[in-house]
């Protein structure tokens, strides 16, 4: 065994370390006494002291099953199932760019080698506004509520459907869009089109980019903690690409064009452990200073040869590693284990006494969690991830093919890079899995999960394609 794992060992376990030897002593000297000089012992203690001894305790765990959290659980999710109608490979969406008479011929060559770089695959589906040429004259408002009632109507009858829960026993209704806001709301179409009771709680956030998936299960958790039991709550989590189709000439400003696709996830989620699949154990939010949309933070270089390099600024990344340093100072005593909270702490005593002399240790969440899922914003924010954390290549495995096979579903993509887990038959009772959600602002949420029971059927999105990955992505696609 390792010296480090031997510390691990050590030190994880140092409460029972420390207490099997005391313990063993304490039995060890009222062995000696016998039973008469124990009575003797009874008999000369005060009665105060023997009501502490039973009270504290007593006190004690009162006040903490008083104080304590009301645990939540996850009891299904469901994601909106892409169709192959849908399905936009490389060749069409670009056919269709060269359709819009404000998009150069630059600015075409950028975005080719932009989606030659991006990681995503030749499957990704757009909405049928999308479908249509020119594009933007079809991105209309009835449009917008047509791609809603198929991604969010979808996959709530999946959630329904799977759950057998009627409509009408949910609580809490819960809904993240950012960029498509109508009136009526998302919360309004959900609750008339199911005929759910008038009394339901409902919450549509805005504005909170991909990382609201997180936002809204820690609004539907607050929400639930003070709710009676058996509680239910929906959340929705999606983004309307149809109204969001840019035709300027600013090169940053058409990477979501190229990136983001069509998805979405409907959750259920209860105060009561009944037929729950997982438990949430921790959710974090982390905010940093900085308020730059992260797609300001490309730039791009042309040589004389008119070849276009693409690359994420330095202050793209600095801007993701603050937020999600600030993350893992938070998320980090909830999850890892005695050891590593240790070296982490002594890192930091280290760097403060010693004016940063030494390197900041990042703690090794492989030790807390069995399964990752990172927000397949884009290749680059999982590479730097990956590295970042000391991930393997399977570790990080969802995150990449969900971004291959789906694209950027934005607040949804965390959903889809579970069911990958659970499609490959890998979750199993007692896992544990980290979430991570990246967004506007710039925002780094996270969520800690523990599985209860793994899916009996759980291919979802995946049943079509499954059996076709994990593929290799290579670092650019040539056609």
């Amino acid at each position: 065994m390792s010296p480090k794992a031997v510390y691990r060992r050590v030190v994880d376990n140092f409460l029972a370390v420390v207490t099997v030897p005391l313990a063993a002593a304490a039995l060890f000297a009222a062995a000696r006494l016998g039973p008469e000089e124990l009575a003797v012992c009874l008999r000369d203690a005060r009665p105060v002291h023997l009501f502490l001894a039973a009270f504290l305790p007593a006190a004690a765990a009162t006040v903490y099953l008083l104080l304590r959290p009301r645990a939540v659980y996850l009891v299904d999710y469901a994601c909106f199932r892409t169709g192959s109608n849908c399905r936009v490979p490389f060749s069409t969406f670009l056919e269709h760019a060269k359709q819009v008479p404000t998009l150069n011929e630059r600015s075409i060559r950028f975005m080719t080698k932009l989606l030659e770089r991006s990681g995503l695959g030749e499957e990704t589906c757009l909405p049928p506004a999308h479908h249509y040429i020119p594009t933007y004259k079809y991105c209309t408002l009835d449009a917008a509520r047509g791609e809603v009632d198929m991604v969010v109507f979808g996959a709530i009858d999946d959630l329904f459907a799977k759950t057998g829960v009627n409509p009408g026993d949910i609580d809490i209704v819960v809904v993240n869009c950012s960029l498509f806001c109508p009136t009526p709301s998302f919360v309004d179409m959900i609750i008339n089109r199911y005929g759910m009771r008038p009394d339901v709680r409902n919450v549509h956030l805005a504005g909170m980019g991909c990382s609201a998936g997180l936002v809204s299960v820690g609004l539907a958790r607050n929400l639930l903690q003070v709710a009676p039991k058996g509680t239910r709550a929906l959340v929705v989590s999606t983004e309307t690409i149809t109204p969001n189709y840019y035709v300027g000439s600013e090169r940053a400003m058409l990477l979501p064009n190229c990136l983001f696709r069509i998805g979405g996830a409907a959750a259920l989620l209860s105060n009561s452990p009944d037929k729950a699949r997982f438990r949430l154990r921790h959710v974090v939010r982390t905010l940093t200073g900085a308020q730059d949309s992260a797609y300001t933070c490309v730039f791009q270089e042309e040589d004389d040869r008119g070849n276009v390099g693409i690359n994420l600024s330095k202050d793209l990344m600095t801007i993701a590693g603050n937020a999600l340093k600030a993350n893992i100072t938070a998320i980090g005593p909830l999850v890892l284990p005695a050891s590593e909270q240790l070296l982490f702490a002594l890192s930091f005593i280290a760097r403060k006494v010693l004016s940063g002399r030494f390197r900041p240790y990042i703690p090794d969440f492989r030790t807390a969690f069995e399964h990752f899922c990172i927000h397949a914003g884009g290749r680059a924010v999982i590479d730097e991830l990956q590295r970042s954390l000391g991930l393997s290549d399977e570790q990080v495995e969802a995150s990449r093919m969900a971004l291959h096979r789906f694209g950027n579903t934005s607040s949804s993509s965390l959903w889809y890079e579970l069911a990958y887990i659970e499609a490959k038959g890998r979750m199993r009772k007692g896992d544990r899995v980290w979430m991570i959600g990246f967004g506007s602002g710039f925002k780094c949420n996270s969520a800690a999960w523990e599985c209860i029971e793994p899916a009996a059927d759980a291919e979802g999105p995946w049943a079509t394609s499954i059996h076709r990955y994990p593929v290799d992505i290579p670092d650019v696609l040539k056609h």
